[in-house]
C-alpha cells in the first residue's frame, strides 16, 4: 500500500511546499492537489517549488480536466516538470467539476475525456499524436513518461478508466463501493489489450485521526457534498434506482440542495448539511489511528494500491503526524 496526500492550493503556497516536505519525510509517496483556477492558486506553479525542495515525492492534480486548458498546454506542463526534475508527475484527470461548474460550464463528455487522456499522455511522453486535423509532437521531450489516472464513479466511466487509463481514482473510502467500482474497472481492463498488471487503484478520502467522532464528522461532511455533485449526475443519467449504480451511493442525494462552490472542499460547507453521519462514516476514515489502519487494510484487501488522504480539517498537522508515526509504518 502506498500513501498520498491531497491538498488545496490555498495561499500561501509556501504552506503546501512545507506540507509536501513533511509528507515525503513521513512516508507519503504522492502529493496531490485540487485543480480549479478560480477557487485556488495554480497547481503547476506550486509543483515546481515542491519538486525542487523534495527528492522523490510524485506530484499531480486530483483532478484536472479536459476543458480548463488546451491539451497541448497540459501535456507541456507535465513534460516540463519531468524534464526539470525527472519523471515525478502523474496526471489525475476527470470530466470536470468545480473548475468548470464555477464558471457556468458543464463537465466534459467521456468521449472528450478519452481523447484528452490519449493526447496528454502521448505528448508528455514525446510521441506524435493525432490532434484535431493534424499530427502534433513536442520535439524537446527526451525519455518522457506520464501515467494518467482517471477519476470515475459510474459504470461507463469505470469502463473507460479500466480500458484506457493507467489508474483509477475513487474519491471515497467506502469498502462496498470501492470493491464494486474497482471490480468494474478491472473487468474492463481484463477485456482490453492492456496489461492488467499496469493498472493502479487509488482510494482518496478525508482522514482525521482522533477520538471526537462527532467533531470529526462535522469537519469532513463537506466531502459527502463534493461527492454528491458527481452522484447527482449519475442519478440524472441512470435514475436513482435503476440498478446501474448501487443505491447506497445514490440514495443520500435525494435531499441534496443547490450547491454553492464558494464553500467547495471546506469544513463547515453549508451545502453539505444534507449528508447524514452514516454516509460520512462510510466515505471517510475517522477515529483513532488503529481505526485508520483497520480500514486501510480492508481497502488493501479489495485491491486498492494507494490510499490518498484529503487533509482539509482543523487538525491537519496532528493527523499528518499520526500517519507518519503510526499508520504508514503499519504497512511497511
Amino acid at each position: 500500500m502506498e500513501f498520498g496526500l491531497v491538498l488545496q492550493c490555498n495561499p500561501p503556497a509556501s504552506r503546501l511546499v512545507e506540507l509536501a516536505k513533511v509528507a515525503e519525510d513521513s512516508g507519503f509517496r504522492y502529493l496531490w492537489t485540487f485543480d480549479s483556477a478560480v477557487l485556488w492558486q495554480e497547481p503547476f506553479v506550486i509543483y515546481s517549488q515542491i519538486l525542487s525542495q523534495t527528492s522523490s515525492i510524485v506530484v499531480g492534480p486530483m483532478v484536472t480536466n479536459p476543458l480548463s486548458r488546451d491539451w497541448t498546454v497540459t501535456a507541456s506542463l507535465f513534460a516540463t516538470l519531468n524534464d526539470m526534475f525527472g519523471n515525478r508527475t502523474v496526471c489525475g484527470i476527470g470530466r470536470g467539476d468545480s473548475a468548470v461548474r464555477v464558471q457556468g460550464g458543464k463537465p466534459a463528455t467521456l468521449a472528450t475525456l478519452a481523447d484528452a487522456m490519449r493526447v496528454i499522455k502521448g505528448l508528455a511522453q514525446g510521441d506524435a499524436v493525432s490532434y484535431g486535423d493534424r499530427t502534433v509532437e513536442i520535439p524537446w521531450v527526451r525519455d518522457g513518461a506520464l501515467e494518467v489516472w482517471m477519476a470515475a464513479y459510474g459504470p461507463k466511466a469505470l469502463d473507460l478508466a479500466g480500458r484506457e487509463a493507467d489508474g483509477l481514482i475513487l474519491q471515497l473510502a467506502d469498502p462496498y463501493l470501492v470493491e464494486w467500482s474497482a471490480r468494474h474497472a478491472r473487468e474492463a481492463r481484463a477485456a482490453s489489450e492492456r496489461s492488467a498488471e499496469d493498472f493502479t487503484v487509488c482510494a482518496a478520502a478525508p482522514a482525521y485521526v482522533g477520538y471526537d467522532i462527532a467533531h470529526q464528522r462535522d469537519q469532513v461532511r463537506w466531502f459527502g457534498g463534493m461527492v454528491g455533485n458527481h452522484v447527482a449526475d449519475l442519478v440524472a443519467r441512470y435514475g436513482a434506482r435503476s440498478g446501474a449504480v448501487p443505491e447506497v451511493l445514490t440514495d443520500y442525494v435525494a435531499t441534496r440542495p443547490e450547491y454553492d462552490y464558494a464553500h467547495h472542499g471546506k469544513a463547515g460547507n453549508p451545502s453539505a448539511d444534507f449528508v447524514p453521519d452514516e454516509v460520512v462514516d462510510r466515505f471517510c476514515v475517522l477515529g483513532p489511528a488503529a481505526a485508520h489502519v483497520e480500514r486501510i487494510h480492508e481497502l488493501e484487501s479489495l485491491g486498492v494500491d494507494q490510499f490518498a488522504v484529503y487533509l482539509m480539517h482543523d487538525d491537519e498537522d496532528a493527523t499528518l503526524a499520526a500517519y507518519g508515526a503510526e499508520i504508514i509504518p503499519a504497512f511497511r
